[in-house]
């Protein structure tokens, strides 16, 4: 038999207590169930019945009261409630969405893969362009200085053949010159002037020596000269191509440590997904088990269960993560 004077069903207690004029309702029944009673101290059974009021009204209380905590427990759960659905929500449809773009996902990267190494074997490819440029530049350079350097050469031998015979000409010409005066001036003047030419002979083939041999120091000079630019010409082609071959080498470097960098960043995202996760279903089975065991299941069976059910080895039974 109920020991409460007032009996609320639970389906309309919040509506009870969020009304004054219904708290009040029950109370004026309460009041008016004490009113009417009439106490009897004479007897034992008067006696008994006041207690038993007394303790009805106490035991109205009690139920109220504890109707009422009951009441906004459940009402402050409602936000935990919400709030974990709405994870609930936000992750599994964060799960669907990553799952549907999934395909999409790995034919970007595999675009962007392909893209990358098209763009590092088209700079490799234009490297290789600019060395054979580079070399057939060489090439025609040196060609083209030598050939100079040898019409050089025959245009100094020439002329120093020439400045000889002119020399020998003349030295020829002025003997027969010589001649001719001595034979028809006097022996002595003959003498003295033929000694005379032979002097101004001797300093003219002193100079056509000089001039030779001027014409073939200005000969080496220019062969060495044209061999030095040639020289220098292949040194700085060499370093020109040494500093393009390096350039793209530093951009298909450059390349290749941004995409391992993407990769990695998004090996580590993966992997704190995965932990996060695996938090997450630590954090939901510890609250699963915790509620077992306060339900009276022994801990390690509870873990068991919770392992089988996780594992989707309990028909008609999932773990909601």
């Amino acid at each position: 038999m109920a020991n409460e004077l007032v009996v609320i069903e639970k389906s309309t207690a919040l509506e009870v207590f969020k009304s004054s004029d219904s708290v009040e309702d029950i109370i004026r029944k309460v009041e008016q169930e004490v009113n009417s009673f009439i106490p009897d101290v004479t007897t034992v059974k008067g006696r008994k019945e006041i207690a038993s009021l007394a303790y009805k009204v106490a035991q109205s209380k009690t139920y109220l009261d504890g109707l009422g905590k009951d009441l906004a427990a459940e009402l402050k759960e409602i936000p935990k409630l919400i709030d974990a659905n709405r994870k609930t929500v936000r992750d599994r449809l964060d799960t669907l969405r990553d799952k549907v773009r999934q395909p999409l996902t790995e034919w970007e990267a595999e675009q962007e893969r392909i893209e990358a190494e098209k763009q590092m074997l088209a700079w490799h490819e234009e490297a290789l362009e600019m060395n054979i440029a580079f070399d057939k530049a060489l090439a025609e350079r040196i060609e083209s200085d030598h050939e100079i350097a040898l019409l050089m050469n025959e245009k100094f031998d020439r002329d120093l053949a020439e400045a000889k015979a002119e020399a020998e000409r003349q030295r020829i010409a002025h003997e027969e010159e010589l001649k001719k005066q001595a034979v028809e001036q006097a022996r002595l003047e003959a003498e003295q002037k033929a000694q005379q030419e032979i002097e101004a002979a001797a300093q003219r083939e002193r100079e056509a020596k000089e001039v030779a041999e001027r014409a073939e120091r200005e000969k080496q000079e220019a062969i060495q000269r044209a061999a030095q630019e040639a020289k220098e010409a292949q040194e700085r082609a060499e370093r020109e191509k040494q500093a393009a071959i390096e350039a793209e080498r530093r951009k298909a470097h450059e390349a290749e440590q941004a995409r391992l960098a993407e990769e990695e960043e998004r090996k580590r995202k993966e992997y704190a997904k995965r932990q996060e996760d695996k938090e997450h279903r630590r954090k939901y089975n510890q609250e699963t088990l915790q509620a077992l065991v306060s339900n009276g299941f022994d801990e390690k069976l509870a873990t068991e269960f919770i392992k089988l059910v996780a594992s989707n080895q309990v028909p008609h039974m999932t773990m909601n993560y």
